[in-house]
């Protein structure tokens, strides 16, 4: 029973989240409520507020038409028994409709089995003379054949209709025992905590005030995903920037201003500071009774004070905060410095249910340019790469998860580095069966005359790329010479078509222009010089 004294200095806001930004590992949540002031209360209380606030981190402020003088912030932990009872009978009423629901299935399963019974009774009786009627020529084929098709579909018919009874009875059986399992764990009792956040304040007189609330919450955190789109007939990319929200604060989000944030809040502002570095002998343990206590503490029953930003008295014309109309232009993104901001559009929906929840933050076309990379002598297939350039004045990319997708088709998953504004980033589209690469040994002769004492192979290589595509390829083909790596083998490259320059590591890189529906050969020959008494590993080709 509340004390009409204490009603008379206490009163109690009933607050609703406006507006919450998300980090990496927390939220900053934004809470406003409206109540009409006598000029008698002394303190405003703001109840159920989750577990998961940071005492530390509550910052309140507020406007209206009467001063009002913030003093002093503190959180009191509560708790309570959860009411049941109406959930319960909510619950005992969805079992009860649902075992309804099931004796009608199982009414129907009984007149089915009944008409069943009554059909393969028919046919036991009607078996004998029907076949006389047969022999006799009583019945024509077509009357015979109507019989049979009779009896034939409305066994089908029986059998179908009481296998769909007997499927929607598992079904409900399923539903009715998942409720059951809830009713048996709501029904037995448990407290619920939660914060009560006790301002001090002293109002000048009667009227209306806003209080704004802020705080810092746990167990929310977000992350980018992308989809990636590419369309080879327009030399396109497809982004669709997403954002995968995850939180179990204790509270719902629902229809609030949604912010992304790539702040990291928790790591403050100041760099760590080292603390000296000693070394000592091992000496047993001691564990004093003042430890022991400390070992396991029980929460306090109250929070450490926040700090308060307003500590004058708040007129109307002093409180007035700056507002910024809203407009219908998308995400709208800012960048300060490293730290990305992402204010969404559309409001947000997020329950505390701790399940992954995604949400668009912006979709656009980006021009890129294909490529084809080979590396015949590992795999005979070309594969297809964009490169694609961020825009100047876009968003940061921020480093995540990336589903790729080629005209429409799935081709994998890869991770996407950050890539700021104007950066290039390559995109890997998979095998692309467009072009046709055939890699041959054409020459393999050791010299039988030793040239200087030094024993000569010679190796060639003739490839032949087909482009099967109606439009010309953009492809990087590479090869390798061996390597040695004893100075008496000696490798050198006598010729390249078209020519090139040998690479570090012995790589040879051609850049082909391919015309649609055509050839082009690649030739390279190389010979390894070595003594004839040495033994040479790795040449097996």
């Amino acid at each position: 029973m509340v004390n009409p004294e204490t009603a008379s200095w206490q009163k109690t806001i009933q607050s609703q989240i406006v507006s919450v930004t998300v980090y990496s590992d927390k939220a900053l949540i934004t809470r406003q409520g409206k109540m009409l002031l006598t000029g008698s209360e002394r303190e405003l209380v703001i109840p159920s507020l989750p577990v998961t606030l940071e005492p530390e981190s509550v910052r309140v402020g507020g406007k209206g038409t009467v001063g009002v003088k913030l003093l002093t912030v503190s959180c009191d932990r509560i708790y309570t028994t959860e009411p049941v009872a109406e959930r319960v009978a909510q619950l005992t009423r969805q079992i009860q409709q649902l075992e309804t629901e099931k004796r009608h299935l199982q009414a129907q399963v009984d007149a089915l089995t009944l008409q069943s019974q009554f059909i393969a009774g028919l046919r036991e009786k009607t078996e004998e003379p029907f076949a006389q009627s047969i022999s006799r020529k009583n019945l024509s084929l077509s009357e015979t054949l109507d019989f049979l098709n009779f009896l034939g579909s409305q066994y089908s018919e029986y059998a179908i209709a009481s296998a769909e009874c007997h499927s929607q009875q598992q079904e409900l059986d399923k539903q009715i025992q998942v409720l059951r399992q809830s009713l048996k764990n709501i029904q037995t009792p448990h407290s619920q905590e939660s914060f009560n956040l006790v301002v001090g304040v002293e109002v000048a007189q009667a009227g209306e005030f806003e209080l704004e609330l802020s705080y810092m919450v746990n167990r929310a955190s977000w992350q980018p995903l992308y989809d990636l789109r590419s369309h080879t007939s327009n030399k396109t990319v497809n982004l669709s920037y997403l954002a995968q929200i995850t939180q179990n604060t204790g509270e719902d989000w629902q229809d609030v201003s949604l912010i992304l944030s790539t702040a990291k809040p928790g790591l403050g502002t100041l760099p760590p500071k080292l603390d000296p570095w000693y070394v000592d002998v091992i000496a047993p343990p001691v564990l004093s009774m003042a430890k022991r206590r400390l070992a396991s503490p029980s929460l306090p029953a109250i929070a450490p004070k926040a700090a308060i930003n307003d500590e004058d008295m708040l007129t109307p014309e002093e409180a007035e905060d700056e507002v910024i109309p809203a407009t219908n232009m998308g995400t709208e993104v800012a960048k300060e410095g490293s730290i990305v901001t992402f204010k969404l559009q559309a409001g947000g929906n997020i329950p505390s249910d701790g399940a992954p929840h995604k949400t668009t933050i912006f979709n656009d076309d980006y021009p890129c340019d294909f490529q084809y990379v080979a590396m015949p002598r590992l795999v005979s297939f070309a594969y297809l790469e964009a490169s694609v350039k961020n825009n100047p004045q876009g968003a940061t990319l921020l480093a995540g998860t990336a589903n790729i997708f080629r005209d429409d088709m799935f081709v994998g998953t890869t991770e996407l580095e950050n890539v700021s504004p104007g950066q290039e980033f390559t995109l890997n589209l998979g095998i692309d069966e467009g072009l046709k690469i055939e890699r041959n040994l054409v020459e393999r002769q050791v010299d039988k005359k030793l040239m200087g004492s030094q024993r000569r192979t010679t190796y060639a290589y003739r490839l032949v790329i087909t482009n099967l595509l109606n439009q010309e390829a953009h492809l990087k083909l590479t090869e390798q010479l061996p390597i040695s790596r004893n100075e008496q083998i000696k490798i050198r490259l006598l010729l390249s078509t078209p020519k090139i320059p040998v690479g570090e590591m012995g790589l040879l890189e051609w850049r082909l222009t391919i015309p649609p529906q055509q050839k082009q050969e690649v030739y390279y020959q190389f010979t390894v010089e070595h003594p004839p008494e040495l033994k040479v590993t790795g040449l097996e080709i």
